[in-house]
């Protein structure tokens, strides 16, 4: 057991780091917020090391030791169940407590959205992934790392595929669309000849394309058929993991939530959710749809009472009393 029984929460994204300490009743004792979480850019061992910086701040807000009873740690880039193993191990090994246990980031978005962990969510921000959960410990899940694994979309995938149309209706390989205006004008550019060289002389830096996701939306919602095409597909993947998760747990045939969460999906764009509707209705009549607008710590700090054996009663509604929903 940890010096004063607390509990480490973390919920470590690609673009940022957030740490909560509880206590067993629930009651947020320290906090701290760092950069993302980003081990294939900086490698296993960095990535720990600066996580442990944040940590380190969390516990001294707490005044407390950074010695816990219970770890839980929701973390971008623990896609496949060998790499959250190697993290588990890492953290073990920086000795903050004999009791860890490593997600990937999804499932702090997943818990942060329902009151029992049982459900599925999809999460759309720059790509997309799924996962669900039952209160017996089950797991359903995908692993959501690109085109090698079958997945489609996310604001960075809707944005190379809404360049890809441009591209070709403006040259005449491809149908007409407005696209191949909007695009460009983003930037302030006349034609996607310019936007392409632009891009491909890195004149435009790469992280700027997400920019066009937006655009793409605001194109469909004027109803071009070409953009309107694209968000509508993008509705069929995320309805299509959804049903494949919750067949796995064996709630397709009873009222369970689909949590949505996400950049693309908070946006509440109508014609994404609108279509993501429809087409549950027709795959999953019994899903209950939900926007999780809570921070991902939270989900990482329910995550952390669940799995502790100590967690005081009530402290999971307490800790979500003092979140912002």
């Amino acid at each position: 057991m940890g010096v004063n029984g607390t509990l480490l929460a973390v919920d470590a994204g690609n673009s940022k780091t957030d740490a909560a300490v509880l206590a067993p009743d629930g009651t947020v004792l320290g906090s701290a917020r760092g950069g993302g979480f980003q081990p294939p850019v900086v490698g296993v061992a960095e990535a720990v090391d600066r996580l442990a910086e944040i940590v380190g701040r969390a516990a001294a807000d707490a005044s407390v030791p950074t010695s816990f009873a219970h770890v839980t740690a929701c973390l971008a880039n623990a896609d496949l169940p060998v790499e959250e193993a190697a993290l588990e191990r890492e953290l073990l090994g920086r000795g903050w407590s004999a009791s860890v246990r490593v997600h990937n980031d999804t499932f702090a978005i997943l818990r942060a959205g329902i009151d029992e962990p049982r459900g599925v969510a999809v999460v759309c921000g720059a790509g997309v992934n799924c996962v669900g959960m039952t209160p017996d410990g089950r797991t359903a899940r995908f692993p959501a790392i690109g085109k090698i694994s079958g997945d489609w979309g996310g604001g960075g995938g809707l944005s190379e595929e809404a360049l890809w149309f441009a591209a070709r209706a403006e040259d005449g390989r491809g149908e007409p669309t407005e696209l191949a205006r909007a695009l460009p004008a983003h930037f302030g550019l006349e034609s996607m000849y310019g936007l392409i060289e632009a891009l491909h002389l890195e004149r435009i830096p790469q992280a700027r394309r997400h920019e066009l996701a937006p655009v793409l939306f605001r194109v469909a919602a004027e109803g071009d058929p070409v953009a309107l095409g694209l968000v509508h597909r993008m509705a069929e993947e995320v309805v299509a993991l959804s049903a494949v998760a919750l067949r796995r747990l064996g709630l397709l045939d009873e009222e369970a939530p689909v949590v949505l969460g996400g950049s693309v999906l908070a946006a509440r764009h109508p014609q994404l959710e609108e279509r993501i509707r429809e087409l549950l209705a027709a795959r999953a009549p019994k899903a209950v749809v939900r926007f999780v607008t809570a921070p991902p710590v939270l989900g990482a700090g329910l995550l952390a009472l669940d799995e502790w054996g100590g967690a005081e009663p009530g402290s999971a509604e307490r800790l979500r009393g003092q979140y912002p929903h």
